[in-house]
């Protein structure tokens, strides 16, 4: 399984992804975050899947960027470039995947600004190759694994939250996945696309680096239950005398 997110904020986008992929009984460490930076023209793949899938598909796309980059002035049109090659591997690999018991499963996040965008978009692509955009209602998305996290992003990330409070708050809601998943883990990417820079700040971070964030977190949420003002609850340990009726 994998954790990635990414983050949609009126001061850009973030994403943050684990990088442990499992086959079995066997774990190894790689990177899930494709990255494209050039001037005016920065965007970033993520993805959740079958490994293969996802190699062969990039490795597509990267052969139709060094073609057709100059065509892609705006990032849906890359997303649909993408998507093109996501189907073309559909169309190649996925009746002897599902003979042999897999799925084809390649769900991607992809975020960016190219040079005709106001803004920094940010995309989640399903395999059939149809997609949504990420808009302020709800300015984040999670593939792979995403039920843990999630109660953590509800509570406390807005759109209009600044891009470090949104690092932070994935940061939390990959460390609850973790936490709670054991297919889930360090080391972690991180991208970072402020508004009009064009360029994204990649980064890797090991559990070493973190490790005090989650025991700050931790010790902050047993002092806020301890300081819960719940005397309503009491009444939950006392007993209720029942009267026998005639």
């Amino acid at each position: 399984m994998t954790f990635c997110i990414g983050i949609k904020t009126k001061d850009g986008i973030v994403g943050l992804s684990d990088t442990r992929i499992t086959s079995g009984n066997d774990t190894t460490t790689s990177k899930k975050v494709y990255t494209v930076n050039r001037r005016k023209h920065s965007f970033f793949i993520m993805t959740s899947g079958l490994r293969s899938v996802r190699d062969k598909a990039i490795t597509y796309f990267g052969e139709l960027i060094e073609k057709n980059d100059s065509s892609y002035d705006k990032l849906y049109k890359a997303v649909n470039g993408f998507a093109d090659q996501v189907k073309r591997v559909a169309e190649e690999d996925m009746a002897s995947l599902e003979s042999s018991g897999f799925s084809f499963n390649l769900f991607s996040i992809i975020g960016g600004q190219l040079e005709e965008d106001k803004e920094p978009k940010l995309y989640l692509l399903y395999p059939q190759g149809n997609w949504i955009e990420i808009r302020q209602g709800t300015p984040f998305v999670i593939i792979g694994n995403t039920g843990f996290g999630n109660p953590v992003l509800r509570r406390s990330l807005k759109y209009d939250e600044p891009l470090l409070l949104a690092l932070k708050s994935a940061f939390l809601a990959f460390d609850a996945t973790r936490i709670s998943s054991n297919d889930v883990d360090y080391p972690i990417d991180t991208v970072v696309l402020e508004n009009d820079s064009y360029n994204i700040v990649e980064n890797r971070f090991e559990q070493h680096e973190l490790n005090h964030l989650s025991e700050i977190w931790n010790e902050s949420l047993k002092e806020a239950i301890h300081n819960l003002p719940a005397e309503v609850l009491e009444k939950a340990f006392s007993r209720k005398e029942f009267v026998k009726s005639e």
